[in-house]
């Protein structure tokens, strides 16, 4: 039997946009939706369940960057891969689409090739990702596979970044990772992104976990301590 198809939902108001994009996506085997503003991209995001949505930032009714903090706060979208799209060539604005849950981001004009190249290998990295084992320390417990966190017997929800950003301090207690080595490992070696993306991460995980967890070494980077 083989495997389903990966459903990619992609939000533009730009009809070449969607078409560029849909042609070369249905190429590589993927099955592909279309909306053409931010609301139908919610609307059809909570009927299909997309494994990746690509949204354009700049859309009527709802912005790309609101669609993707909505989509963060609800659970059943926590492994959904987002991927902006983006004319806004400034740091600044690439930094705040990835710092409200986003995966990657594309700038316009847009490459087909890097398009699929880029899509191609954030499902290979997800793929790798929940081949991860289970760790379970004191009371906490991070289940990869799942994207599950269990504190006391209790779930908390993490969005996507914050979960990968967890897991890989998690997974070496008391060693102190870099902030280049997270940017690598929980980013990617693409997508480029300032020292406050990874704070901010930081801030939300001590926030939600309620724990004491993740310790700062000054001018270096961070490590988990429970």
């Amino acid at each position: 039997m083989e495997p389903k198809a990966k459903k990619v939902l992609i939000a533009d108001d730009e009809k070449d946009i969607l078409e560029i994009i849909s042609y070369n996506l249905t190429g590589e085997g993927y099955d592909i939706y279309t909306a053409k503003d931010g609301n139908e991209a919610l609307e059809i995001a909570k009927k299909i369940h997309p494994d990746l949505i690509i949204l354009d930032i700049m859309m009527p009714y709802k912005t790309g960057i609101e669609v993707c903090e909505i989509l963060r706060t609800k659970e059943e979208f926590n492994e959904t891969l987002i991927i902006f799209l983006t004319a806004l060539n400034d740091e600044t604005s690439h930094i705040k689409g990835l710092e409200s849950g986003a995966d990657d981001y594309l700038s316009k004009p847009i490459s087909p090739k890097v398009l699929v190249s880029r899509v191609n290998a954030l499902f290979r990295r997800l793929h790798k990702e929940t081949e991860g084992k289970t760790i379970s320390i004191a009371n906490l417990t991070i289940n990869p596979e799942k994207f599950m966190i269990t504190i006391d017997g209790k779930d908390v929800v993490l969005a996507k970044k914050e979960f990968e950003l967890l897991y890989l301090l998690a997974s070496k207690p008391g060693r102190v990772f870099l902030r280049h080595e997270i940017l690598n490992q929980v980013w990617g070696q693409d997508v480029i992104v300032g020292d406050r993306t990874i704070d901010v991460h930081i801030r939300k995980i001590r926030q939600k976990l309620n724990l004491d967890c993740i310790t700062t070494v000054k001018g270096v980077g961070y490590k988990f301590n429970l």
